[in-house]
C-alpha cells in the first residue's frame, strides 16, 4: 500500500488524529489527504469509545490479529511483527485521579512506515509532552522518531517514580535511626510498588532492546542508537529497583527489631516496678490483718512511722537497683 487515503482515517471520537508534516509539526487529517511514509499519520484512540471501537473492528488498514491486540486485555510489555507492521505493548506510570502510580496504564501501538495506531483506556499522561512538542513544531518527524520519543517519555516517568520510591525508603531509614516506627502498611505499600514496577519494567527494557537491534525499515541508525540508550537507562532503573527491594527487606527486619526492643523495655520496666513494690505489698498485707497485737498499733505515731518505713524501703531498693545498673 503506497498511499493511505485520509477518508480511511476519519474517527470522530479519536483522542488525537494527526498527520506528521516531516518537520516536527502536525496537521489534522482531512478527508482528501494522502498519507505517505514521509508524512505518516497518528491515530490515538480510546478503544472504549464507540466510534473508535467500530473503526478498529472494521478498518481494512489493520490485520485481523492486530484488531484484538489493540483492544485486548494483554498488558505485559511485548513486541511482535504482524504483517507489514509491528505490534508493541508498553506500560506507563498511572497519574490518573483516584489511582496509585503503581496501577500502571497500558498503551498499545501498531506501526508501519505510514500508519501509527495507538490505543488506551485510561489516560497515558506520559505522551502529553510528545503531543505538546508536535503542536509547537519541535516533535518527531517520522514513525521511528515518534516511537523513540514516546519510549523516552515513558522511561522518564518511570525513572521519576523510582526516584520517589528511593526517597521514601531513605526517609524510612532516617526515621528508624531515630527509633520511630513507620505507620502500619507504609513499608508494605512501598515494597509492593517496587515489585510491581520491577515486574513490568524488566520486559519493557527487553522490548526497547529488541527495537534497537531489529532492522525495522522505519527506524534509522540514530533512532536505534537512541532506543538502546533508553533501554540502558531503564536497565539502570531496574538495578535501583533491585537494590530498593533488598533495602525494604532489611527495613522490615529492623522495624521488627525496634518493636521487639520497645516491648522488651516495657516488660523490663513493669518487672522492675513489680520488684520495687513487692516488699511494700508484703508489709502492708502483713500489718493489715485484722488481729490484735500488731506492733505499734496503739502508738499514735505508728502509722506515720510505718509509712516512712515503706518510703525508705522503696528508695533503698531503688538505690540498690541503680547501683547494680538495673535501672
Amino acid at each position: 500500500m503506497e498511499v493511505i487515503e485520509g477518508r480511511e482515517l476519519q474517527v470522530p471520537d479519536a483522542v488525537y488524529a494527526y498527520q506528521l508534516d516531516g518537520k516536527g509539526g502536525v496537521t489534522s487529517i482531512d478527508y482528501d489527504d494522502k498519507v505517505t511514509c514521509d508524512e505518516p499519520c497518528w491515530l490515538h484512540l480510546d478503544y472504549a469509545h464507540p466510534a473508535s471501537a467500530e473503526w478498529l473492528t472494521t478498518t481494512p488498514l489493520l490485520p485481523d490479529a492486530v484488531r484484538e491486540a489493540l483492544s485486548g486485555e494483554s498488558s505485559r510489555p511485548r513486541v511482535s511483527k504482524v504483517g507489514e507492521g509491528t505490534m508493541i505493548t508498553l506500560r506507563s506510570i498511572n497519574f490518573n485521579a483516584n489511582s496509585r502510580p503503581d496501577q500502571l496504564v497500558t498503551i498499545r501501538v501498531y506501526m508501519t512506515d505510514k500508519l501509527i495506531v495507538s490505543t488506551r483506556h485510561r489516560k497515558v499522561y506520559s505522551i502529553d509532552q510528545v503531543v505538546n512538542d508536535l503542536q509547537t513544531g519541535s516533535g518527531p518527524t517520522n514513525s521511528g522518531n515518534w516511537l523513540v520519543e514516546i519510549s523516552d517519555a515513558l522511561t522518564d516517568h518511570a525513572s521519576e517514580f523510582i526516584e520517589d520510591l528511593h526517597d521514601k525508603i531513605i526517609d524510612l531509614e532516617d526515621s528508624l535511626l531515630e527509633q520511630q516506627v513507620p505507620e502500619r502498611g507504609q513499608l508494605a505499600l512501598i515494597r509492593k510498588q517496587l515489585i510491581v514496577l520491577r515486574r513490568y519494567m524488566a520486559p519493557q527494557r527487553d522490548v526497547f532492546s529488541r527495537l534497537a537491534s531489529d532492522r525495522l525499515p522505519w527506524m534509522n541508525d540514530d533512532d536505534r542508537r537512541r532506543m538502546q540508550d533508553i533501554a540502558d537507562r531503564l536497565g539502570r532503573g531496574l538495578d535501583d529497583l533491585d537494590g530498593s527491594i533488598a533495602r525494604t527487606a532489611i527495613l522490615s527486619d529492623e522495624i521488627t527489631t525496634v518493636m521487639a526492643d520497645a516491648m522488651n523495655r516495657r516488660t523490663y520496666t513493669m518487672s522492675l516496678l513489680a520488684m520495687v513494690f513487692l516488699p511494700t505489698t508484703f508489709l502492708t498485707g502483713l500489718f493489715g490483718v485484722n488481729l490484735g497485737g500488731i506492733p505499734g498499733g496503739g502508738n499514735p505515731f505508728g502509722f506515720a512511722a510505718f509509712c516512712l518505713t515503706l518510703t525508705g524501703l522503696v528508695f533503698g531498693l531503688g538505690w540498690w537497683l541503680k547501683r547494680r545498673r538495673w535501672l
